[in-house]
């Protein structure tokens, strides 16, 4: 009786701890989409609404319209074009010299490589905003200032992380892979492109996601380099919603729920290699 006893203890608090566990997602997971509902709420109210107390969490008429007037009230598809063109060029590339140089990283094991690694984590140190103003003078001597230049030329090239993922999921993968395709003939840019990427998926899709949230949402360097109204990318254009004495929340609240359209329809393609490529990517090294 007394082992059957001491089961049930253990068994019934395991029960309670898991039971916490799962309160404690719950709340985890209520905490962290109670801003994305409010932003969509307050997108389908009225003008008194937005600013009521206590606040309404529920509009008691949903007005859709709001939608149309944000859209209408600035060249949002304008805004949205440029964001396209600026985050796809950008992720296409940084993906292309991050895979490359991780793949140098992972298979170059050698002191002056292992040195030059060093080094280059340790610009994962430095915060992006300390470059903006030496950033800012040499576009302007190069001319481009208030040019899409400037928004996809630095990430593209300078991206520290990236190059540490790839390196990290190139370090998981067996040599076995790039020997065997070098005794068929199959040269170091050949076994990099046919036997590494195919491979690399998970750590493709990892960093096309975050560098498409990066920069779609990248607010500072569109704000600081761009000057055109025109040539604003979507983070900025939310600007316009935001006067010197009053701000139209449930149009910017409208207008920031259809900029989240894009990165959702992204992690919905690649969310099956996203987790697995963060996971794989910490495997050795």
């Amino acid at each position: 009786m007394s082992v059957i006893s001491i089961k049930d203890t253990h068994k019934s608090k395991r029960t309670v701890g898991i039971i916490f566990i799962y309160m404690l997602l719950i709340l985890i997971v209520f905490m962290t989409i109670t801003p994305l509902l409010w932003m969509v709420s307050t997108s389908l109210k009225s003008d008194s609404e937005t600013t009521s107390i206590p606040i309404v969490w529920i509009p008691e008429k949903p007005r859709w319209e709001n939608y149309i007037r944000a859209w209408n009230s600035a060249p949002f598809g304008n805004f949205f074009l440029n964001s396209i063109k600026i985050t796809l060029t950008t992720t296409i590339g940084l993906v292309f010299f991050c895979s490359l140089a991780g793949y140098g990283f992972a298979r170059f094991n050698t002191p002056l490589f292992n040195f030059l690694f060093s080094i280059l984590l340790s610009a994962m140190m430095l915060p992006g905003v300390v470059m903006l103003i030496p950033l800012f003078i040499l576009f302007r001597n190069i001319g481009w200032i208030d040019t899409h230049w400037s928004l996809i030329i630095p990430p593209m090239f300078a991206n520290t992380f990236g190059t540490f993922l790839f390196r990290q999921f190139f370090l998981s993968i067996p040599k076995d892979f790039e020997e065997a395709a070098i005794i068929d003939g199959c040269s170091l840019i050949g076994v990099y492109w046919r036997i590494m990427m195919p491979l690399a998926k998970p750590a493709i899709a990892t960093l096309s996601i975050l560098s498409f949230m990066w920069n779609w949402n990248e607010f500072m360097r569109p704000l600081v380099f761009i000057t055109s109204f025109t040539k604003m990318t979507v983070s900025v254009g939310l600007s316009v919603f935001q006067g010197q004495f009053s701000t139209y929340y449930n149009l910017l609240m409208a207008a920031s729920t259809l900029s989240l359209i894009p990165i959702f329809i992204v992690y919905l393609f690649a969310q099956k290699y996203f987790t697995q490529g963060l996971v794989m990517s910490g495997i050795k090294g």
